[in-house]
């Protein structure tokens, strides 16, 4: 079975870099890491170089995210699971990997959510400083949501071929699921919804009052809260949801229930509705995850079903 160390970046398309620099800058609170190429860089998690990558776009939403292999004898396991899933997937060369600080990696696209997915070993020789202190106070990367009309087929997917296990659902609405073995109790979710799209993404904050802090500085601000401050049922986080400039909907979450490799409580079923949702009782405004589009990578090179590389 695979095994994962956890989600280590989220790149989302902007449609304004420089306004959207400051955003996450100032607004958000991520620590800036500054410009790379034509993209800008953001810290939360104080063992990776950047989280959180910002790229010009005229479709505002989701590009990519990585999630970094617990050892190098995962990509053989990967590699069987995909093939035998009949997924195409390509390895990154060698200078894109040099340039991202990337050892090794390889890159997907799951076809239900159009997400395209990249797996890593991070360089062996980097320099990871501790994260400058901003007004938030993150503990790491959280997870990425999404919405598919083949919801029920995207989840067999991560289950069943990136072996993600599910630690709850709500109804048909939504299932969370964790890469294996991650404690945490989801670092990805997937919706039901009309069409593919981006739902969320989520950062990690290291105190319950920077909820708080960030809801004033949002009103202060004039950045539409969506929905919160509440605390979900299912992992047990307090929340808060508000919009970039482009309307991609970002939250803020503080704690979250953790789950041991070994024998793990089996996942729940819980109702569909609003209270399995949220148990403060607040309301989700027009907005949320209303806008965010998912950018699919084309992938170059694949592998037959007998293993035999070909372009």
């Amino acid at each position: 079975m695979i095994r994962y160390q956890k989600l280590g970046y989220v790149e989302l398309n902007v449609s304004d870099l420089a306004r959207s620099r400051e955003f996450y800058r100032d607004m958000v609170g991520l620590e800036y890491v500054g410009p790379h190429g034509a993209t800008e860089r953001f810290r939360c998690d104080p063992e990776e170089p950047y989280s959180v990558v910002l790229h010009q776009s005229s479709a505002p939403g989701f590009k990519r995210a990585g999630w970094i292999l617990e050892n190098a004898a995962q990509f053989a396991v990967l590699q069987d699971r995909l093939d035998s899933a009949g997924c195409p997937w390509e390895e990154i060369d060698a200078a894109e990997c040099a340039d991202r600080g990337f050892l090794r990696a390889l890159r997907t696209v799951e076809k239900h959510t159009g997400a395209t997915l990249e797996f890593y070993r991070p360089a062996a020789e980097r320099t990871v400083r501790p994260v400058q202190a901003t007004h938030t106070s993150f503990q790491r990367l959280g997870h990425v949501v999404f919405a598919t009309p083949e919801r029920a087929a995207a989840v067999a997917f991560f289950r069943d071929v990136l072996n993600f296990k599910e630690s709850d659902s709500v109804g048909e609405y939504i299932t969370f699921m964790r890469p294996f073995p991650s404690p945490w109790h989801h670092g990805i979710g997937i919706g039901r919804a009309a069409r593919r799209q981006f739902h969320h993404l989520n950062l990690m904050v290291s105190e319950i009052d920077d909820i708080g802090k960030g809801l004033n500085r949002a009103r202060r601000s004039g950045v539409p809260v969506v929905f919160g401050p509440g605390r979900h049922i299912a992992s047990n986080s307090v929340f808060l949801y508000f919009l970039d400039p482009d309307e991609t909907t970002l939250e803020y979450s503080f704690g979250m229930e953790e789950f041991p490799e070994m024998d793990p409580r089996a996942p729940r079923l819980l109702p569909p509705g609003p209270e399995s949702l949220d148990s403060w009782g607040a309301v989700r405004e027009p907005g949320m995850a209303e806008k965010g589009e998912v950018e699919s990578a084309v992938i170059r090179a694949t592998r037959n079903a007998a293993g035999a590389r070909h372009d």
